[in-house]
């Protein structure tokens, strides 16, 4: 199974910039997808970004033009740059990967840790 840790995350006045990073372990076959979400108070889960094995990226309209995903597939991880940070960012943040165990495996999610970023004044 894969395991995540999440690191990154805190606090940071608008307009400044944090940055979000998971890295997977454990017995894999391939992770094939990768990507970032979050859920603010009182709202339903929000797509961030997501990034393919082939590196093909989607954004959310929200964090378009300030929000960077990238990824290490060596290094099982995924990086999530945020810049021109607004409190409306506010939100726990969660990574996943969508991976298989083995070739033959349909395929198989995990979610990262609860990462709290907090813009505010």
């Amino acid at each position: 199974q894969l395991q995540v840790a999440s690191f990154g995350g805190g606090s940071v006045q608008p307009g400044g910039s944090l940055s979000l990073s998971c890295e997977a372990s454990g017995r894999f076959s391939s992770i094939y997808h990768m990507g970032w979400y979050r859920q603010a108070p009182g709202k339903q889960l929000e797509m961030v970004a997501t990034i393919s094995e082939h590196y093909t990226t989607n954004y959310g309209d929200s964090v378009k033009g300030r929000f960077v995903i990238s990824r290490d597939s060596a290094k099982n991880s995924v990086f999530l740059q945020m810049n021109s940070l607004k409190p409306e960012d506010t939100a726990i943040y969660l990574c996943n990967f969508q991976y298989r165990l083995n070739v033959r495996d349909g395929g198989r999610e995990a979610w990262g840790q609860d990462t709290l970023v907090t813009v505010s004044a």
